[in-house]
C-alpha cells in the first residue's frame, strides 16, 4: 500500500522502524526506568511514520494541482499543520507523562536518519541484489 503513494515510502518507513530497533536494543541499558524510555520511543517512531506518510501524500497531492502557486501554498499548509500536530503530540506525552520525552524526540528523529540513510541503503540493496544473478 505504502509504495502506491510513493516508491520510496516503504524503505523510509523500514529505515524507521530498523532504526526503533537498534536504539531500543542499546538505549534500554543506559536507563533506569525502561518501560518510559520505551514507550516514549514507540510514540516516537509512530510519530515519524505518520510525518513520512504525510510529506508523502502531501507531495502526491501537490502533483495533482496544475496551478504551481496552489500547489505551494498548500504544501506549506500541511507542513505547517504536520509541526502543530508534532508539537501536540509532545505536548501529550508531556503532560500525560506517556513516555520520555527524550526517547520520543530520538523515535521522531528516526526519519531524518532514514532519510538520509536510504540513498546508501538502496545502492547497497542495488549492488547486493544485482550480483546474485
Amino acid at each position: 500500500m505504502l509504495k502506491r503513494i510513493n516508491d520510496a515510502l516503504p524503505g523510509l518507513v523500514m529505515g524507521i522502524l530498523f532504526y526503533g530497533v537498534i536504539v531500543e536494543i542499546i538505549g534500554v541499558w543506559f536507563v533506569s526506568d525502561k518501560w518510559m524510555f520505551t514507550s516514549g520511543l514507540l510514540i516516537g517512531l509512530a510519530v515519524a511514520v505518520a510525518m513520512a506518510i504525510h510529506i508523502a501524500t502531501t507531495l502526491w497531492d501537490a502533483v495533482d494541482i496544475a496551478d504551481a502557486e496552489h500547489a505551494k501554498k498548500k504544501i506549506i499548509a500541511k507542513s505547517m499543520l504536520r509541526y502543530v500536530l508534532v508539537i501536540l503530540a509532545f505536548l501529550l506525552v508531556i503532560v500525560f507523562h506517556l513516555g520520555n520525552m527524550i526517547s520520543m524526540f530520538i523515535g521522531v528523529m528516526g526519519l531524518k536518519v532514514s532519510a538520509y540513510l536510504q540513498p546508501y541503503l538502496m545502492k547497497w540493496k542495488e549492488k547486493k541484489f544485482s550480483n546474485e544473478t
